[in-house]
């Protein structure tokens, strides 16, 4: 069965609504998600900016899980650069014995230096602060204390309460989109999660490279990879494109200031390469093309064009986890609510019967 979920980007870009309008808004989403059956709900961490407020994601899921029944509870990811190792591992357990093991833990590098220059810390530490707490933080979890002796957490051994009430192993999730993140999704025994931003089938070298990667760490075949997509659904096939390119195109904008993803600082930058290349990119064809191009990767139209875009997909990757992305770009919120309502009701059965082989190398 194809798990098909929702992520929660908690943007501030209707001039219309309040911070607390939008959270209450973003929050019915997730309410709403769980009633029409979708697998997870996912919250994203970011800071400072229109562009996404919701600084801890996890406290935000303790709240989610008073409110809902059966959906899984995701985190899309925490950003551990920005987070005390110890405190991570307190707040999952604490947030995952409060739900009865509902949670998802997916773990992110980051990226915006809008974000990390008030966190006082340098783009060229985020690489190492990463690899040194995402596996301190995995560990503890499975045993229920942490330790570590590394250069940016040291950390004297301490034991964890609430204690684990079951395995994370099946639950680790890895935002992984440069080579290095890549690989060590996959010595993680993490579910890589990408957000798609250009065809699946561009994107292969990097899955094939997890999936032979996570074969060789583990002797076992890898998990399906998690993709992240917008998605407006409409009975309208014209109407659902003209407004998922405007807000898509909104969004994408956003996404470009805090990133600053047409920027010259990559260059250089240690672990960044991958970024740097796209920069230029972006710089030679122009940004309103990469918005277009952009938007033309998303999930848009009736439900029929939409799971037939899934159905490419499944082809092109085999099986995966899809993620949706319902509210962006300042869409208005009856409008999102009513695509999320129409895709439960006319894709999801459909597309949850779609399966591919296992994807072995």
């Amino acid at each position: 069965m194809l798990n098909i979920g929702i992520n929660l980007g908690f943007a501030a870009l209707n001039p219309e609504l309040t911070d607390e309008d939008m959270y209450h808004a973003e929050l019915d989403l997730a309410v709403q998600a769980d009633r029409l059956g979708y697998d997870s709900v996912w919250v994203v961490e970011h800071h400072f900016e229109d562009y996404s407020l919701c600084p801890d994601n996890l406290v935000l899921l303790a709240h989610l899980a008073g409110r809902t029944k059966q959906i899984k509870l995701g985190t899309a990811a925490v950003i551990l650069p920005w987070n005390n190792p110890l405190r991570v591992a307190e707040k999952a357990l604490m947030v995952d014995n409060i739900c009865g093991g509902r949670l998802l833990l997916g773990f992110g590098r980051g990226l915006s230096r809008k974000e990390y220059e008030p966190f006082r810390i340098t783009l060229d530490e985020t690489r190492g602060r990463f690899d040194e707490a995402a596996p301190m933080i995995f560990d503890a979890l499975e045993t229920g204390v942490i330790e570590g002796d590394g250069t940016y957490y040291p950390q004297p051994r301490a034991e964890l309460r609430p204690r684990p009430r079951t395995s994370f192993l099946g639950r680790r999730y890895m935002v992984a989109g440069s080579p290095d993140s890549v690989l060590m999704a996959a010595k993680l025994q993490a579910r890589m999660m990408s957000f798609i931003v250009r065809p699946v089938r561009d994107l292969m070298p990097g899955f094939t490279k997890y999936r032979e990667t996570y074969e060789a760490e583990h002797g076992e075949v890898a998990p399906p990879i998690a993709l992240n997509v917008n998605m407006y659904c409409h009975e309208d096939n014209e109407l659902a494109r003209e407004r998922h390119f405007e807000y898509v195109n909104r969004f994408f904008m956003s996404n470009v200031e805090h990133y600053e993803m047409a920027g010259t600082h990559f260059e250089g930058l240690k672990g960044h390469e991958r970024y740097a290349v796209n920069a230029a990119y972006f710089r030679e064809i122009g940004l309103e093309k990469a918005a277009n191009d952009y938007a033309a990767t998303a999930l848009w139209g009736t439900p029929e064009r939409i799971l037939g875009q899934i159905e490419d997909i499944r082809d092109t990757l085999g099986d995966f986890e899809l993620t949706l992305a319902p509210s962006f770009g300042g869409m208005p919120y009856d409008q999102a609510t009513a695509s999320l309502e129409l895709f439960a009701r006319e894709v999801l059965p459909k597309a949850r019967s779609l399966r591919g082989k296992p994807v072995s190398t």
